[in-house]
Protein backbone atom coordinates (compact mmCIF):
# COMPACT_ATOMS: atom_id res chain seq x y z
CA UNK A 1 0.00 0.00 0.00
CA UNK A 2 0.99 3.64 -0.39
CA UNK A 3 2.99 4.77 2.63
CA UNK A 4 3.52 8.35 1.46
CA UNK A 5 1.39 9.98 -1.23
CA UNK A 6 2.56 12.43 -3.89
CA UNK A 7 0.81 15.16 -1.91
CA UNK A 8 2.60 14.17 1.30
CA UNK A 9 5.95 13.92 -0.47
CA UNK A 10 5.69 17.45 -1.90
CA UNK A 11 4.37 18.82 1.40
CA UNK A 12 7.46 17.40 3.14
CA UNK A 13 9.64 19.10 0.49
CA UNK A 14 8.39 22.70 0.47
CA UNK A 15 11.47 23.83 -1.48
CA UNK A 16 10.79 21.36 -4.32
CA UNK A 17 11.26 23.26 -7.56
CA UNK A 18 12.28 20.87 -10.38
CA UNK A 19 10.01 17.87 -10.92
CA UNK A 20 10.68 15.38 -13.73
CA UNK A 21 8.40 12.65 -15.07
CA UNK A 22 9.81 9.75 -17.05
CA UNK A 23 9.20 6.15 -17.99
CA UNK A 24 8.71 3.90 -20.97
CA UNK A 25 7.07 5.46 -24.03
CA UNK A 26 3.27 5.38 -23.93
CA UNK A 27 2.77 5.23 -20.15
CA UNK A 28 1.28 8.72 -19.85
CA UNK A 29 4.27 10.82 -18.75
CA UNK A 30 2.90 13.93 -20.46
CA UNK A 31 -0.50 13.61 -18.80
CA UNK A 32 0.91 13.09 -15.29
CA UNK A 33 3.46 15.89 -15.75
CA UNK A 34 0.61 18.15 -16.86
CA UNK A 35 -1.53 17.14 -13.87
CA UNK A 36 1.35 17.81 -11.47
CA UNK A 37 2.03 21.23 -13.03
CA UNK A 38 -1.68 22.12 -12.84
CA UNK A 39 -1.81 21.05 -9.19
CA UNK A 40 1.27 23.16 -8.34
CA UNK A 41 -0.27 26.16 -10.12
CA UNK A 42 -3.48 25.63 -8.13
CA UNK A 43 -1.36 25.84 -4.96
CA UNK A 44 -0.45 29.37 -6.04
CA UNK A 45 2.97 28.58 -7.52
CA UNK A 46 4.08 30.30 -10.73
CA UNK A 47 4.61 27.06 -12.69
CA UNK A 48 6.15 26.07 -16.02
CA UNK A 49 5.38 22.73 -17.66
CA UNK A 50 8.14 22.08 -20.21
CA UNK A 51 8.65 19.21 -22.66
CA UNK A 52 12.19 17.92 -23.20
CA UNK A 53 10.85 15.10 -25.38
CA UNK A 54 11.91 15.56 -29.02
CA UNK A 55 8.44 14.24 -29.93
CA UNK A 56 6.31 16.88 -28.19
CA UNK A 57 2.69 16.28 -27.18
CA UNK A 58 1.82 19.14 -24.80
CA UNK A 59 0.06 21.12 -27.54
CA UNK A 60 -2.16 18.15 -28.32
CA UNK A 61 -2.91 17.43 -24.65
CA UNK A 62 -3.74 21.05 -23.81
CA UNK A 63 -5.61 21.76 -27.07
CA UNK A 64 -3.48 24.87 -27.30
CA UNK A 65 -0.31 25.78 -29.21
CA UNK A 66 2.58 26.00 -26.74
CA UNK A 67 5.46 25.32 -29.14
CA UNK A 68 8.52 27.58 -29.10
CA UNK A 69 7.65 29.90 -26.22
CA UNK A 70 6.24 29.63 -22.66
CA UNK A 71 2.49 30.18 -23.01
CA UNK A 72 -0.16 30.79 -20.37
CA UNK A 73 -2.56 27.84 -20.29
CA UNK A 74 -6.07 29.10 -20.97
CA UNK A 75 -8.30 29.21 -17.91
CA UNK A 76 -5.58 28.66 -15.29
CA UNK A 77 -3.66 31.40 -13.51
CA UNK A 78 0.10 30.93 -13.08
CA UNK A 79 0.24 27.82 -15.31
CA UNK A 80 2.53 28.07 -18.34
CA UNK A 81 3.45 25.36 -20.84
CA UNK A 82 6.33 25.18 -23.29
CA UNK A 83 7.42 22.73 -25.98
CA UNK A 84 11.13 23.49 -26.35
CA UNK A 85 12.29 24.27 -29.90
CA UNK A 86 15.91 23.15 -30.24
CA UNK A 87 16.38 24.60 -33.74
CA UNK A 88 17.76 27.97 -32.59
CA UNK A 89 20.02 26.33 -30.02
CA UNK A 90 21.43 23.94 -32.63
CA UNK A 91 22.15 26.81 -35.06
CA UNK A 92 23.79 28.87 -32.31
CA UNK A 93 25.88 25.84 -31.31
CA UNK A 94 27.00 25.37 -34.91
CA UNK A 95 28.30 28.95 -35.02
CA UNK A 96 30.13 28.52 -31.69
CA UNK A 97 31.65 25.20 -32.80
CA UNK A 98 32.76 26.71 -36.12
CA UNK A 99 34.49 29.58 -34.29
CA UNK A 100 36.27 27.20 -31.91
CA UNK A 101 37.38 24.84 -34.69
CA UNK A 102 38.60 27.71 -36.88
CA UNK A 103 40.68 29.01 -33.98
CA UNK A 104 42.11 25.54 -33.28
CA UNK A 105 42.99 24.97 -36.96
CA UNK A 106 44.83 28.30 -37.05
CA UNK A 107 46.53 27.43 -33.76
CA UNK A 108 47.71 24.09 -35.20
CA UNK A 109 48.54 25.67 -38.58
CA UNK A 110 46.15 23.31 -40.42
CA UNK A 111 44.65 24.56 -43.69
CA UNK A 112 41.47 22.45 -43.61
CA UNK A 113 38.18 24.39 -43.39
CA UNK A 114 36.03 24.05 -40.30
CA UNK A 115 32.73 23.43 -42.10
CA UNK A 116 33.24 19.71 -42.68
CA UNK A 117 34.10 19.21 -38.99
CA UNK A 118 31.00 21.17 -37.94
CA UNK A 119 28.67 19.16 -40.19
CA UNK A 120 30.01 15.81 -39.00
CA UNK A 121 29.68 16.91 -35.35
CA UNK A 122 26.16 18.32 -35.67
CA UNK A 123 24.74 15.46 -37.76
CA UNK A 124 25.09 13.17 -34.73
CA UNK A 125 21.60 12.46 -33.22
CA UNK A 126 23.07 13.13 -29.76
CA UNK A 127 23.58 16.75 -30.80
CA UNK A 128 19.84 17.43 -30.54
CA UNK A 129 19.84 15.79 -27.11
CA UNK A 130 22.69 18.07 -26.09
CA UNK A 131 20.76 21.11 -27.38
CA UNK A 132 17.71 20.00 -25.39
CA UNK A 133 19.84 19.70 -22.27
CA UNK A 134 21.20 23.23 -22.83
CA UNK A 135 17.65 24.58 -23.20
CA UNK A 136 16.53 22.80 -20.06
CA UNK A 137 19.46 24.13 -18.04
CA UNK A 138 18.87 27.65 -19.40
CA UNK A 139 15.28 27.49 -18.11
CA UNK A 140 16.45 26.34 -14.69
CA UNK A 141 19.18 29.01 -14.49
CA UNK A 142 16.83 31.82 -15.58
CA UNK A 143 14.79 31.05 -12.47
CA UNK A 144 11.64 32.85 -13.65
CA UNK A 145 9.20 30.34 -12.15
CA UNK A 146 8.59 28.98 -8.67
CA UNK A 147 8.11 25.43 -9.97
CA UNK A 148 9.25 23.59 -13.10
CA UNK A 149 7.72 20.31 -14.26
CA UNK A 150 9.54 18.50 -17.07
CA UNK A 151 7.89 15.97 -19.36
CA UNK A 152 10.95 13.96 -20.41
CA UNK A 153 11.68 11.60 -23.29
CA UNK A 154 11.41 7.81 -22.73
CA UNK A 155 13.61 6.69 -19.83
CA UNK A 156 16.78 5.74 -21.71
CA UNK A 157 16.87 9.21 -23.30
CA UNK A 158 15.95 10.91 -20.03
CA UNK A 159 18.78 9.03 -18.34
CA UNK A 160 21.27 10.41 -20.86
CA UNK A 161 19.73 13.88 -20.71
CA UNK A 162 19.90 14.18 -16.92
CA UNK A 163 23.25 12.43 -16.75
CA UNK A 164 24.84 14.92 -19.13
CA UNK A 165 25.96 17.22 -16.32
CA UNK A 166 28.09 14.41 -14.84
CA UNK A 167 29.31 13.12 -18.20
CA UNK A 168 30.14 16.61 -19.42
CA UNK A 169 32.01 17.36 -16.21
CA UNK A 170 34.23 14.29 -16.64
CA UNK A 171 34.77 15.09 -20.33
CA UNK A 172 35.65 18.74 -19.64
CA UNK A 173 38.16 17.79 -16.94
CA UNK A 174 39.93 15.46 -19.38
CA UNK A 175 39.86 18.13 -22.08
CA UNK A 176 41.29 20.72 -19.70
CA UNK A 177 44.11 18.40 -18.76
CA UNK A 178 44.89 17.79 -22.46
CA UNK A 179 44.73 21.52 -23.22
CA UNK A 180 47.14 22.37 -20.42
CA UNK A 181 49.59 19.68 -21.57
CA UNK A 182 49.39 20.84 -25.19
CA UNK A 183 49.86 24.47 -24.17
CA UNK A 184 52.93 23.64 -22.05
CA UNK A 185 54.47 21.61 -24.88
CA UNK A 186 53.83 24.37 -27.41
CA UNK A 187 55.50 26.93 -25.14
CA UNK A 188 58.49 24.64 -24.62
CA UNK A 189 58.94 24.10 -28.36
CA UNK A 190 58.38 27.73 -29.28
CA UNK A 191 61.51 29.69 -30.31
CA UNK A 192 59.64 32.91 -29.70
CA UNK A 193 59.79 34.51 -26.28
CA UNK A 194 56.78 36.73 -26.94
CA UNK A 195 53.69 36.16 -24.88
CA UNK A 196 51.45 33.39 -26.16
CA UNK A 197 48.10 34.45 -27.61
CA UNK A 198 44.92 34.08 -25.58
CA UNK A 199 43.45 30.56 -25.59
CA UNK A 200 39.67 30.92 -26.16
CA UNK A 201 39.17 27.16 -26.17
CA UNK A 202 40.62 26.86 -22.68
CA UNK A 203 38.45 29.76 -21.46
CA UNK A 204 35.39 28.14 -23.00
CA UNK A 205 36.12 24.81 -21.27
CA UNK A 206 36.55 26.52 -17.90
CA UNK A 207 33.24 28.38 -18.28
CA UNK A 208 31.55 25.20 -19.46
CA UNK A 209 32.84 23.27 -16.45
CA UNK A 210 31.45 25.91 -14.10
CA UNK A 211 28.07 25.79 -15.87
CA UNK A 212 27.94 21.99 -15.67
CA UNK A 213 28.89 22.14 -12.00
CA UNK A 214 25.95 24.45 -11.30
CA UNK A 215 23.63 22.18 -13.32
CA UNK A 216 24.78 19.11 -11.40
CA UNK A 217 24.21 20.92 -8.08
CA UNK A 218 20.59 21.61 -9.05
CA UNK A 219 19.89 18.15 -10.48
CA UNK A 220 21.25 16.34 -7.41
CA UNK A 221 19.67 18.55 -4.72
CA UNK A 222 17.05 16.31 -3.08
CA UNK A 223 15.30 19.31 -1.53
CA UNK A 224 14.76 20.96 -4.92
CA UNK A 225 14.67 18.13 -7.47
CA UNK A 226 12.77 14.86 -7.84
CA UNK A 227 12.37 12.38 -10.70
CA UNK A 228 9.11 10.42 -10.76
CA UNK A 229 8.89 7.17 -12.70
CA UNK A 230 5.57 6.49 -14.43
CA UNK A 231 4.45 2.92 -15.06
CA UNK A 232 1.41 0.96 -16.12
CA UNK A 233 0.43 -2.29 -14.37
CA UNK A 234 2.12 -4.20 -17.20
CA UNK A 235 5.36 -6.15 -17.64
CA UNK A 236 7.40 -3.91 -19.96
CA UNK A 237 6.97 -0.54 -18.18
CA UNK A 238 7.79 -2.22 -14.85
CA UNK A 239 10.91 -3.81 -16.35
CA UNK A 240 12.07 -0.43 -17.68
CA UNK A 241 11.93 1.13 -14.22
CA UNK A 242 13.71 -1.83 -12.64
CA UNK A 243 16.42 -1.49 -15.26
CA UNK A 244 17.02 2.25 -14.91
CA UNK A 245 16.11 3.30 -11.36
CA UNK A 246 19.49 2.26 -9.92
CA UNK A 247 21.24 4.42 -12.52
CA UNK A 248 19.40 7.52 -11.26
CA UNK A 249 20.51 6.75 -7.72
CA UNK A 250 24.09 6.20 -8.92
CA UNK A 251 24.16 9.59 -10.63
CA UNK A 252 22.73 11.25 -7.52
CA UNK A 253 19.45 12.29 -9.17
CA UNK A 254 16.83 12.15 -6.39
CA UNK A 255 13.99 9.73 -7.12
CA UNK A 256 10.63 11.03 -5.88
CA UNK A 257 8.91 7.70 -6.36
CA UNK A 258 6.72 5.72 -8.75
CA UNK A 259 3.28 6.67 -10.07
CA UNK A 260 1.06 3.94 -11.50
CA UNK A 261 -1.14 5.09 -14.38
CA UNK A 262 -4.24 3.73 -16.19
CA UNK A 263 -5.30 1.25 -13.53
CA UNK A 264 -8.74 -0.19 -14.28
CA UNK A 265 -10.87 0.17 -11.15
CA UNK A 266 -12.39 -3.21 -10.34
CA UNK A 267 -15.53 -1.63 -8.89
CA UNK A 268 -16.38 -0.21 -12.33
CA UNK A 269 -16.33 -3.64 -13.99
CA UNK A 270 -19.69 -5.40 -13.76
CA UNK A 271 -20.50 -9.11 -14.04
CA UNK A 272 -21.67 -8.56 -17.61
CA UNK A 273 -18.34 -6.99 -18.67
CA UNK A 274 -16.61 -8.65 -21.66
CA UNK A 275 -14.02 -11.34 -20.87
CA UNK A 276 -11.35 -9.11 -22.39
CA UNK A 277 -11.97 -6.46 -19.71
CA UNK A 278 -12.14 -9.02 -16.88
CA UNK A 279 -8.86 -10.55 -18.06
CA UNK A 280 -7.21 -7.11 -18.17
CA UNK A 281 -8.33 -6.42 -14.60
CA UNK A 282 -6.95 -9.75 -13.41
CA UNK A 283 -3.66 -9.16 -15.26
CA UNK A 284 -3.33 -5.66 -13.77
CA UNK A 285 -3.97 -6.97 -10.25
CA UNK A 286 -1.11 -9.46 -10.66
CA UNK A 287 1.24 -6.73 -11.87
CA UNK A 288 0.14 -4.43 -9.05
CA UNK A 289 1.39 -7.07 -6.61
CA UNK A 290 4.74 -7.01 -8.40
CA UNK A 291 4.79 -3.18 -8.25
CA UNK A 292 4.12 -3.20 -4.49
CA UNK A 293 6.91 -5.76 -4.01
CA UNK A 294 9.44 -4.06 -6.28
CA UNK A 295 9.00 -0.35 -5.53
CA UNK A 296 8.71 0.83 -1.93
CA UNK A 297 7.93 4.43 -2.91
CA UNK A 298 4.69 4.16 -4.88
CA UNK A 299 3.11 7.62 -4.56
CA UNK A 300 -0.19 7.32 -6.43
CA UNK A 301 -2.37 5.00 -8.50
CA UNK A 302 -4.22 6.90 -11.22
CA UNK A 303 -7.26 5.21 -12.81
CA UNK A 304 -7.93 4.59 -16.47
CA UNK A 305 -10.55 7.19 -17.37
CA UNK A 306 -13.48 6.59 -19.70
CA UNK A 307 -12.01 9.10 -22.14
CA UNK A 308 -8.55 10.36 -23.11
CA UNK A 309 -7.02 13.10 -21.00
CA UNK A 310 -7.13 16.29 -23.07
CA UNK A 311 -7.79 19.81 -21.87
CA UNK A 312 -7.74 21.38 -18.43
CA UNK A 313 -10.92 19.70 -17.19
CA UNK A 314 -9.51 16.19 -17.65
CA UNK A 315 -6.16 17.30 -16.21
CA UNK A 316 -8.07 18.45 -13.11
CA UNK A 317 -9.53 14.95 -12.73
CA UNK A 318 -6.09 13.41 -13.15
CA UNK A 319 -4.57 15.81 -10.60
CA UNK A 320 -7.35 14.92 -8.14
CA UNK A 321 -6.57 11.22 -8.54
CA UNK A 322 -2.86 11.83 -8.25
CA UNK A 323 -2.84 14.22 -5.30
CA UNK A 324 -6.15 13.48 -3.58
Amino acid sequence: MIEKTTHQFLTEHPGMKYVFFGGKGGVGKTVLAGAAALWLARQGKHTLLASTNPVHSLTSMLDQDVFGTPTLVEGVDSFYAYEIDTKDTIEKSKVEIRDKINWFLRFADIKTKADEFVESATMNPAFEESAMFENMIDLMFEDEYEAYVFDTAPTANARRLLGMSSVYSMWVNKMLKSREEAKSLRELLSYSKKKQEKDPLLEYLLQFRERMGQAKDLLTDDQKTAFFFVTLPEALPIAVIKRFIAWFYDFGIPVGGVVVNMKIEEATVGEDAPDFVKNRVKMQEEYMEEIWRSFPDVRAVVPLFETEVRGVEMLERTAQAMFG
